[in-house]
């Protein structure tokens, strides 16, 4: 095998991708910028019981392990970066009231998520901490949405789901933890035989509850039929009222419900919501309510927030124009070079030709060049 062979689901980013996936990074922080979030960088890697904190099974699997050399103690790749922006509002901000925080940067995981997803995901998210109240909720679906228009997408749609409605069933099945690791195992597949087996020994309305679940898809009947289907707890009524609220303050985008969908549902508390784009296959971001978060760090706050993979986002994001420019020959005159200088104080792109080469650059557009006329350097069309 060639040494330069990379492994597996981990790739070069060559310069035609590699400018529009930074085209949309950067649009994506100023577009949370304008919504009022603070950018914040955590570490690549930290400690192992620190970045695993809480996080469950899935996070851990995930996750690629060293032996730091300086110290003897286990190391994590970050494989997700909520934990690590929970523990700085709790430990390093510190805030009493709202915070809302930003960031963007890779992630890595031990295995693919999909047949032909990277392992190197560059991870987008934002989230506010300190706002149980659904305004929040609706502000990070909200700012979802903008970045996801900002990217040229297409048409969205965003799908919700609630993890309080499993909870509340599973709470009042008397299952096991095994069993019910079974249940929801055959509710992600929609696997109503298994579940009717899973499910026999359950109270009679709560079995039914769980088995109608994964019928529990489509506009917003599904609340309605939820309404009469499941049983009468609080937290499955707060639940739906929850999406119904949500649902009716995203006019001009199209909702629908999934109430068996629980991807993430170790992770999140409450509402959950996935936004898709036309043609896009699988969901572009994914975000939600984790109120307990921040609960192994010592300080339980209401968090909301969302993340997305920008190279996924790439792919269907709308490639836009390459940047137009300057070029200029290469050459030792004072006047070119102050030329030049000026050119690119200004904010334009200047390629320089060096000796004996062409224009070669293919990521900027050059439609003007530096010339000399009148022995002074100035841009003219080409």
């Amino acid at each position: 095998m060639s040494a330069w062979v990379l492994p597996d689901h981990i790739a070069d980013v060559l310069p035609s991708e590699a400018r529009h996936i930074e085209e949309i990074r950067r649009d994506l922080l100023d577009i949370a910028r304008c919504y009022g979030y603070e950018l914040v960088m955590p570490p690549l890697l930290e400690h192992l019981e620190s970045l695993l904190s809480g996080t469950g099974r899935a996070l851990d699997l995930q996750t690629f392990k060293l032996v730091d050399q300086l110290s003897g103690r286990m190391l994590g790749l970050r494989a997700d970066s909520t934990p690590q922006v929970a523990r700085i509002d709790a430990h390093l901000l510190n805030r009493r009231g709202v915070t809302r925080l930003c960031y963007c940067g890779p992630v890595l995981h031990t295995l693919p998520a999909a047949p032909y997803a990277s392992r190197e995901p560059l991870q987008f998210g934002a989230e506010i901490y300190g706002h149980a109240g659904l305004e929040a909720d609706l502000e990070i679906l909200t700012l979802a949405l903008d970045a996801l228009r900002g990217a040229e997408v297409g048409t969205l749609a965003v799908d919700l789901a609630d993890a309080r409605i499993v909870t509340c069933l599973l709470d009042g099945s008397g299952l096991s933890a095994e069993r019910q690791s079974e249940v929801l195992a055959a509710l992600v597949t929609k696997d109503s035989s298994t579940l009717g087996t899973l499910t026999a020994a359950c109270p009679p309305d709560v079995a039914a509850a769980l088995q109608s679940l994964v019928h529990m898809y489509g506009g917003t009947e599904v609340l309605d039929r939820a309404r009469r289907s499941l049983p009468a707890l609080p937290g499955i009524a707060e639940a739906l009222d929850h999406l119904q609220w949500l649902a009716g303050h995203l006019e001009g985008t199209r909702v629908t419900f999934d109430l068996a969908d629980l991807r993430g549902y170790a992770y999140y508390t409450g509402v959950r919501f996935s936004i898709f784009a036309a043609g896009a296959g699988d969901a572009l971001a994914r975000g939600g309510r984790y109120d307990e978060v921040g609960s192994v760090f010592g300080r339980k706050r209401p968090a909301v927030g969302f993340s997305l993979d920008v190279k996924v986002l790439a792919q269907a994001a709308k490639v836009q124009p390459l940047r137009a420019a300057v070029r200029a020959p290469w050459g030792e005159d004072a006047s070119l070079r102050a030329a030049i200088a000026e050119l690119r104080q200004r904010g334009e792109t200047v390629v320089c030709v060096l000796p004996g080469h062409g224009s070669e650059v293919d990521e900027f557009h050059c439609d003007r060049e530096l010339v000399q006329a009148a022995g002074q350097w100035v841009v003219k069309a080409i």
